[in-house]
């Protein structure tokens, strides 16, 4: 059989790899080989390696390379220790064809471990733009070391053919992030309540906030300003999530954690939500309020108004439903009372909005053979 590795090191690249990991188990012809590693294995972020477990998927190998600290060296010492383990999985694994998403450290090293033993990558999420982080220059190497290219729209399409792949090998699959939300049976209003043990007041903010790596200004006094601006919300629950181990992620959780003690009565925080009560609570809320890319992908298609705060998320392509603001008080506000205006009825075009991605992975993955991993640039 066809041995497709597929490496894991986040809650929310979890969540969107569902359907593909489950669609690799259950076809005859496929060996899924998975590898946990990252935050799945550490219990300040929620140690979800349990949920994969409960899922049902066998873990062929979990790589811890977690250290205790978010700066630029040990996110780099992070790095290095990845680097050295997924060589040794590798190894031991021969996956014919490894599968991988998106532009985090830890992908970085996996895509780099691969390339040297000479194994073919897939890779989810490419041609997308972030000029407020350095995942952006990861995601474009890790493009560079793929050989199967999955994009979410056809302009990102392009800009991979553009970064000198060859079209043959880039296809436009739409998000896959969104399966989740035609395929899973989301919680109503009394449901997500109980699950989150909050009752839902008058007003409802999701708030996700994730380090800008790339920024002038600190992380610390870009979340300052996002709190400040929700602190004066009346009869507004606040739903914070954490963020991932990224450089100085544990900055804002701290001041989540100091925020949420201080307002009990309008605040409530999680690790991890998982992705049935993550991707509901984005279908109750008024609004959804922060940086993280589920704002610019997976909202708009419930319906449910953005405020992107910042220049992390600058350069995706974003529909109707995104409300970009500076990360200011005032500014923040603005938007926010902007989306509590905005109509959930009206009908948005969804960019991103094509119809059984994994589906459509998988099969291209059952097709795909390469004995050899040269390639040539392909010139425009």
């Amino acid at each position: 059989m066809k041995k497709i590795c597929i490496v894991t090191g986040t809650r929310a690249e979890y969540g969107l790899f569902y359907w593909l990991i489950k669609g690799i188990q259950e076809d005859p012809d496929l060996d899924l080989q998975l590898v946990v590693t990252g935050t799945h294995l550490s219990h300040e972020f929620g140690y979800t390696i349990s949920e994969i477990r409960n899922d049902g998927f066998p873990i062929s190998k979990s790589i811890e390379i977690l250290l205790s600290s978010d700066t630029a060296v040990g996110v780099s010492k992070s790095m290095g220790l990845a680097q050295i383990s997924f060589s040794e999985a590798f190894a031991q694994l021969q996956p014919d064809i490894l599968v991988l998403l998106g532009d985090r450290t830890e992908i970085f090293a996996a895509a780099s471990c691969a390339l040297i033993a000479g194994i073919p990558i897939a890779h989810i999420g490419g041609g997308e733009l972030t000029e407020g982080a350095y995942d952006e220059a990861i995601r474009h190497s890790i493009t560079k070391m793929s050989h199967l290219h999955f994009a979410a729209t056809e302009e990102y399409r392009k800009r991979i053919i553009q970064l000198g792949e060859h079209p043959d090998t880039v296809f436009n699959v739409g998000a896959i992030g969104l399966d989740n939300i035609r395929r899973l049976d989301l919680l109503d209003r009394e449901e997500l309540e109980k699950s989150i043990d909050r009752k839902l007041l008058k007003h409802n903010l999701l708030i996700t906030f994730h380090p800008v790596t790339l920024d002038n200004q600190t992380s610390e006094r870009q979340f300052q300003q996002l709190l400040e601006a929700v602190d004066e919300f009346d009869e507004t629950l606040l739903i914070f999530t954490k963020p991932n181990s990224d450089k100085d992620g544990r900055i804002i959780i701290s001041m989540i954690d100091k925020y949420v003690e201080r307002h009990r009565e309008k605040a409530v925080s999680f690790e991890s939500l998982g992705q049935l009560r993550y991707l509901s609570a984005l279908k109750l809320v008024d609004a959804v309020v922060g940086n993280s890319s589920s704002g610019i992908i997976e909202a708009p298609i419930l319906k449910t108004p953005t405020i992107n705060i910042g220049d992390r998320q600058k350069g995706r392509i974003m529909g109707e439903t995104i409300i970009t603001c500076a990360s200011k008080k005032e500014e923040i506000q603005e938007a926010i009372r902007k989306a509590l205006n905005f109509s959930h009825t009206s009908v948005h075009d969804n960019p991103y909005g094509d119809e059984n991605t994994s589906e459509k992975v998988l099969n291209l993955l059952k097709k795909y053979a390469c004995s050899d991993i040269r390639k040539s640039f392909f010139d425009l």
